[in-house]
């Protein structure tokens, strides 16, 4: 069977299971807590095929390494945070809270499910290109793989600024001027860890995309590829969950009009001036 249909399969009783769940627990949270483990089982899956084909390579092997290593350190950090133990994220209770029960489950069928079950398949596409053009490695592939694994180390910095802020703030009752974390990584984008989350996959599609000039689909052919549909509507997915989160957090913390202004909300770029005072 082809490898894209078997992933199309696996996503698709995925998709069932997490809003069956949704309906039975009353909590939506299930397409996050699959969210770092899917893609992973979808690239093996290409990478499975690719040798059961006799197209094995390197290159796939290295991106099916390159996921594991995503969803290993981002399902680590989920659970701490207690993603498995039934706690649903926050802003699916405040968008509930503000739909009619009917309005919130066709949000929950065609955008917490249909939309980001369909893009965490599209994220891991360019390994099925790697798999159809077996060629050799080539140093662009070592410059996307390093910085593939860059991201991933600026990633799990921002997550752990971000985890001792919170714990933090949880030993002080709560409360912990500015009430939200403005030092390390954070001093310089809002969302850190959002960003290097993005890059990671946008390096994995350009791997891919070295796979098909490789194999001799030309540098115009290979970079503009269909498959990079699927890191642009991650991209779009996290600059609108971005502005919605924000705007939950401005109406919370009065200093964060002022950090907004003075911070880049996602790439790390010097501060205009220093927004706010650093934790204590």
């Amino acid at each position: 069977m082809d490898a894209l249909l078997i992933v199309i399969i696996v996503a698709a009783v995925a998709s069932a299971l997490c809003w069956l769940l949704s309906l039975i627990t009353r909590d939506t949270s299930w397409v996050d807590r699959a969210w770092s483990i899917v893609p992973v089982v979808y690239v093996w899956i290409f990478v499975a095929g690719a040798f059961a084909n006799g197209d094995g390579s390197v290159r796939v092997v290295l991106m099916g390494v390159l996921a594991t290593a995503w969803g290993a350190r981002l399902t680590f950090n989920f659970a701490r945070k207690g993603g498995y133990t039934g706690m649903e994220d926050y802003r699916w209770a405040i968008l509930r809270e503000r739909m009619r029960p009917w309005q919130f489950q066709i949000f929950n069928v065609l955008f917490i499910i249909a939309y980001q079950m369909t893009l965490l398949v599209l994220i891991t596409l360019p390994a099925q290109v790697a798999a159809q053009n077996p060629a050799a490695l080539t140093g662009w592939d070592l410059l996307f793989i390093a910085a593939f694994l860059a991201f991933l180390v600026g990633e799990t910095i921002a997550d752990q600024q971000q985890w001792r802020f919170h714990q933090r703030k949880k030993q002080a009752g709560g409360s912990l001027a500015p009430g939200f974390a403005t030092t390390g990584l954070f001093r310089y984008s809002r969302h850190p860890n959002f960003f290097f989350e993005q890059a990671q996959w946008w390096a994995f599609y350009a791997i891919g995309a070295t796979a098909l000039v490789a194999g001799g689909a030309g540098v115009i052919g290979g970079v503009l590829n269909p498959t990079i549909i699927g890191p642009a509507l991650l991209t779009v997915l996290f600059i609108g969950s971005t502005i919605f989160t924000e705007s939950i957090t401005a109406s919370k913390y009065p200093a964060y009009a002022e950090y907004r202004r003075t911070t880049s909300m996602l790439v790390p770029w010097p501060p205009r001036t220093r927004a706010v005072a650093p934790q204590s």
